[in-house]
Formats: C-alpha cells, structure tokens, sequence
C-alpha cells in the first residue's frame, strides 16, 4: 500500500489592509467588482462570451449574473442578443453605463480611504479584519473560520478540506463552479455555515460507524433544554464551539449532559462555505 503523505500546510503570511465594494439593494445584494467588470466587458466587447472569458466567468455564470443584476435593477442593465451562444451583439442600456461610472467613482473614493488607514497604522492583521467577520450575517447557527488544506476535484463537485481552530478538519462538498468563483485554493481562509439542524450528536464508543464524512469529537459544553428540541453546544479543541438541535427524547435515550464525550457529526454536503473578499 502506498506511503500516505500529510498534506503541507502552506505558511502563514503577513495580512494587508485591503477591501471591496459591494452594491446592495435592500437586503439582496445585486454584487460587486466582478459583476461591475462583467457590465464593462460586454460593453467593451459586445460579446457574453467573450466579457465572460476576459473576467474569468463561465459563459452560465456570466449569465446567471446578468439575470440577477436585471432582476435586481426592476430594468434591464443587458440586452440580449439573437444569435445563441456564439453570438454577438449584446448591448448595455445607459443605466448600467451610468452603474459602472458611478462604481468606479466609488471604487476610487474607496481606495482613498484605505489608503488612508493603512497611512494611519492601522493595524490591518488583528481589529478590521475580526470586525468584518463578526458583522456577517446568516440564518445558520454554525460560523467556523478555517483555512484551506486541500481541494480534490471530482467530475462535477470538489471536495474542500479546512482545517480549523484546534487543528481539527472539516470537509466541504460545492460545486466546480463554485469553487472558482469563490477563489478557494490552499492556504486561502474561508467560513463554513453548518445549520444547527444538520448536525447529529453522537456518543462515542465501540461500535460507532457512519457514512458522514464530518465526524469531531468534543465535550457537551451545554444542554438547553425546549418543550420539543434541545440545543446541544459541543466543545472542540481550540475554543470553538458546534450547536446541533436534538429532540428532547433523543438527548434522554443519549443521556447527553454536560462535560460528558459528544461526537458532532454532519456530512460534507450540509456545508456551505464563505469567502470575506
């Protein structure tokens, strides 16, 4: 059987003060610097085909953008061209022209102002960047920074591996596409969102042999008991902390209680990953 090798963990470097501009409509986010360059592309090109190449998009994604951004606006920003794929003579209404000046402008003013930041000594490797962490918002009750250690690609799905804090790992299955437009490559951080709902407490023991391929052992930190379910908060090395949600009649037959052995489990496909770029 051939000699198994550990995957290197890829050094850590120095961070930078850096950020980006994201349009917002409401709550529903219309994108940012990527979509603006896709609007400016087919401008330049009057091709879907050839704006997404130069941006880096598959022709679908380029698409779906485009759909979202129309949807967003309540007008059109792209005009759609006759002619399928290959076809050429995609057009942009003067609103979206008017978009991109007034994001380039912003876009300039933005960078003034890191400039700025960065000028002041700002510390760009500890408070801005644990800030603009603790302001993302999602419904899933589970948030675990890690850093990417390895990505095996599979025919239509990648399999992400992260380790977080306290060494241990989670696995994370997306698709191809998303892991390019995610920009994931070793040693680029990344935010798993885990439902408390997706995650199965076990106990361990002989015996305990599952197919998920997220299995973390830890101590029961917590038991808060509901008319129906139980919140069960899970230690693991590091400080970082699982919730799952039981029913109260699974938490009794397990006889979970605190400081007592839990395993958190849930598989690959329950996560879902996030960049802060």
């Amino acid at each position: 059987m051939p000699e198994v090798k550990p995957t290197p963990i890829p050094p850590v470097r120095a961070l930078e003060l850096d950020g980006s501009i994201w349009l917002r409509s409401g709550s529903q986010n219309w994108g940012g610097k990527s979509r603006i360059d896709l609007l400016a592309q087919i401008d330049a090109t009057g091709s879907i085909t050839a704006a997404a190449r130069a941006v880096g998009m598959s022709y679908k994604g380029a698409w779906d953008a485009i759909d979202a951004m129309n949807n967003l606006a309540g007008e059109p920003l792209v005009l759609r061209a006759a002619g399928g794929k290959g076809g050429g003579g995609t057009q942009l209404t003067d609103r979206a022209r008017a978009l991109i000046a007034t994001f380039r402008v912003l876009e300039a003013e933005h960078r003034k102002f890191m400039d700025n930041l960065a000028r002041a000594g700002v510390d760009a490797s500890g408070d801005i960047d644990l800030m603009r962490r603790f302001m993302l918002k999602t419904s899933a009750r589970n948030k675990l920074l890690g850093t990417v250690i390895d990505i095996r690609p599979g025919a239509v799905n990648d399999e992400i591996r992260l380790r977080i804090a306290g060494g241990q790992t989670i696995a994370a299955t997306i698709t191809r596409e998303s892991t390019r437009e995610l920009g994931l490559a070793p040693g680029k951080e990344a935010i798993a969102l885990v439902k408390a709902s997706s995650v199965i407490v076990g106990a361990p023991g002989p015996g305990l042999r599952l197919s998920a391929r997220n299995q973390l052992p830890g101590t029961i930190a917590d038991v808060r008991t509901g008319a129906v379910n139980s919140e069960i908060l899970i230690a693991l090395d590091g400080g970082v902390t699982l919730a799952a949600i039981v029913t109260n009649e699974s938490a009794a037959d397990l006889g979970l209680k605190t400081g007592e052995a839990a395993v958190a489990i849930f598989k690959a496909s329950s996560v879902i990953l996030g960049v802060l770029d």
